[in-house]
């Protein structure tokens, strides 16, 4: 399968690495201060200008997907530092999620306005005339803008006719949403973790791969060798990412030969929170009671309602997430279950953590860490054997992985179980526009409606854990749901609801 770009090779290659010395090691720190060298066998630099500079990168992000933080700069410190206290069968990764790799970032410029050499020097020189500054001249022949005096207005920009003036952004703040990064004494990127949401859209965004997320492939394999009942709990957008070939029955097939002992659909537990917001809608937001109703599922949106708009706190549904929902679905009949969630998102690994959600869910794992493990066993996923699956969510749970396709199937639930109800719907899609909605609604323009929120542009099959392209996501996803046998949850899925609910 083509990959998406180098930089996803290279974290797919450092996950395969550090899951096989999870998998076979007897050496564990040894083994895992090898990977450098592993990742750059040669003296020739394929990326940086030194093999140095790229072992040293190798190095951090061998200890991020070791759950690790990264070393100090400016003291020595062994890639496996700190290994022994995360060489356990846990749930473990030190906190911040979200880190910029210093070796790694370009401290691109951000904000800038700069000419580039398809200045014509022509006569007209509207480029000078538009500036309210002064701050654009003409140095040898070609037009100069003194960043010293540049307000960042872009005017000159615009009054440009060739496009000869470029506006650099630094590509990592340009796709958060909130406004969580800024740069350093040293020019780099800097996360401010007290605004950042963990939607991961920076990691994305960064063509240097200087921005990465903690993993839990070691310890999950610890679990798996233990002998620990380790149960796969796959969220819908999982469809199609490791190539067409990959049914069903073969990506059970690779699970189970992870050493996983069963395989559940995530997209059951988006069923069960469907009817149940169906209910709370008509219940609370129709009759009045409340006046409008945020959906729960994506963690970014919930994390930024609750840090950025705290008075609107309330109105976030207080209905399982699928990803809970699944993981106490599953511990009613197999209460020594290890659930690990396998999707898309990097926040869901917050959301799991959270001692509040009292979530069941034991690990979380993204399919770019997964397909790494896979690669840790040097499994063909199209070549597998296909073994039977019994699928038992409906189109309307499926549907939750693209954006709008949540409100979507509350509104279908709806339709069907409650007749002649006045459904309002409004969705956002990146969490700049979910600002925007959320603005609007606390100025009581969206009163009445069902407001779902996604941090990821495209929904789900957006997330940064994700293989394929979004477009090519969503269209397979949308070929699955009109392809589902059942179209909706049965309405009596309100009581699986509430007893999920109340479990501790």
């Amino acid at each position: 399968m083509k990959s998406q770009s180098v930089v996803t090779d290279l974290r797919r290659k450092v996950f395969a690495e550090v899951a096989r010395v999870a998998y076979e090691s007897d050496n564990p720190a040894n083994d895992l201060e090898e990977i450098p060298y592993i990742i750059t066998p040669d003296e020739i630099p394929k990326y940086r200008e030194s093999i140095y500079r790229e072992r040293q990168i190798a190095a951090e992000r061998v200890r991020l997907a070791m759950g690790l933080s990264l070393r100090p700069a400016n003291k020595p410190v062994h890639i496996t530092s700190g290994v022994d206290k995360s060489n356990i069968a846990e749930k473990y990764y030190e906190p911040p999620l979200m880190q910029v790799i210093p070796s790694a970032c370009d401290a691109c410029p951000d904000n800038e306005y700069v000419v580039s050499n398809q200045c014509r020097n022509c006569v007209s020189h509207a480029c000078i005339k538009s500036c309210p500054k002064g701050a654009v001249s003409i140095v040898d022949g070609r037009a100069f803008i003194d960043q010293s005096k540049c307000i960042k207005c872009g005017r000159c920009k615009a009054a440009c006719p060739y496009d000869a003036i470029a506006h650099h952004v630094r590509p990592c703040a340009s796709a958060c949403g909130v406004k969580a990064i800024s740069t350093d004494p040293y020019g780099r990127a800097h996360i401010n973790n007290d605004v950042c949401v963990a939607c991961g859209q920076c990691m994305s965004a960064c063509p240097f791969g200087a921005i990465a997320d903690k993993s839990q492939i070691y310890q999950l394999v610890q679990a798996i060798k233990q002998g620990d009942e380790v149960v796969a709990a796959v969220a819908p957008a999982i469809i199609g990412q490791f190539g067409a070939k990959v049914t069903p029955g073969r990506m059970k097939s690779a699970l189970l030969a992870l050493g996983f002992k069963d395989v559940y659909e995530v997209a059951v537990g988006a069923d069960v929170g469907c009817i149940a917001e169906a209910h709370h809608y008509v219940n609370e937001v129709t009759t009045g009671k409340l006046p409008f109703l945020f959906t729960s599922c994506c963690p970014a949106w919930a994390v930024l309602v609750k840090k950025q708009f705290p008075d609107l706190a309330s109105e976030v549904s207080e209905e399982l997430t699928p990803m809970v929902a699944t993981a106490r679905s599953i511990k009613i009949n197999r209460p020594n279950a290890r659930v690990v969630f396998i999707g898309p998102c990097a926040a869901k690994k917050l959301e799991a953590s959270r001692k509040t959600v009292r979530s069941h869910v034991d690990f979380v794992i993204t399919f770019e860490e997964l397909a790494g493990m896979f690669d840790a066993k040097g499994l063909k996923l199209e070549e597998l054997e296909e073994l039977p699956v019994t699928l038992k969510a409906t189109g309307a749970g499926r549907g939750y992985a693209c954006a709008g396709g949540v409100a979507s199937s509350i509104e279908k639930c709806i339709n069907e179980y409650y007749p002649g109800t006045d459904v309002k719907i409004q969705h956002a899609e990146g969490l700049a526009d979910c600002k925007k909605i959320l603005t609007l609604a606390k100025a009581g323009k969206f009163n009445g409606y069902m407001i779902e929120g996604m941090g990821c542009p495209g929904g789900c099959v957006a997330g940064v854990g994700t293989i394929i392209p979004p477009e090519r996501a969503k269209i397979i996803v949308e070929q699955i749901v009109k392809s589902s046998e059942v179209a909706l949850p049965p309405k009596e899925m309100e009581n699986l609801a509430e007893k999920l609910s109340k479990m501790n």
